[in-house]
């Protein structure tokens, strides 16, 4: 398997896996999430393996596609970094966000790549959102503002604890930008 054929194979995979999904805040086709997540992470020239890994990591959260098919298409490299920025839903949400902050915190670069990838573009859709729609923006949330935040900031803290790269610096602003919202 060719590089290139590995970042076209994920981008096969989160169209099908995706394709009748939309995102909460504008409506639009989920998939453009974790394209523009692999585009950000293709500026900083992150290997194929993390791309690919960009590009499907809410697959096995989000959708029926099974693990070893993504296993098979795209490597076991891949797939750990999946994994590594995948939440179990089935705890509490606290719990939750919890495990996912330490299974990030010990993923290494490719999980902290994709996952502060994700986060910038959340933060991204959320301040864009609240721009049009104000204070609705919270209610579109399983939680309220200041939990969302809650999670957020214990990102970021992780983020700066263990990785020193651009991305944290962009993430920190828009933290700071998300806090600022009424």
């Amino acid at each position: 398997m060719t590089k290139i054929n590995l970042i076209e194979k994920a981008i096969r995979i989160a169209v099908v896996a995706h394709k009748e999904q939309i995102r909460k805040t504008d409506g639009s086709p989920y998939v453009a999430h974790p394209l523009t997540v692999a585009f950000k992470l293709m500026k900083y020239n992150f290997p194929d393996e993390v791309i690919a890994a960009a590009v499907t990591h809410d697959v096995l959260e989000d959708t029926e596609f099974p693990e070893e098919k993504l296993k098979e298409e795209l490597g076991e490299e891949v797939l750990s970094i999946i994994k590594g920025v995948s939440e179990d839903k089935d705890l509490e949400w606290k719990k939750r966000k919890e495990n996912y902050i330490q299974s990030v915190k010990e993923g290494g670069e490719g999980v902290w790549a994709v996952s502060i990838g994700d986060k910038i573009h959340n933060a991204e859709s959320v301040i864009d959102f609240h721009g049009e729609h104000g204070a609705d923006t919270w209610s579109k949330f399983s939680k309220p503002k200041d939990q969302k935040l809650w999670f957020e900031e214990e990102m970021l803290k992780m983020f700066q604890e263990n990785w020193q790269h651009p991305l944290v610096d962009e993430y920190k602003i828009l933290v700071d930008q998300m806090k600022a919202l009424e």
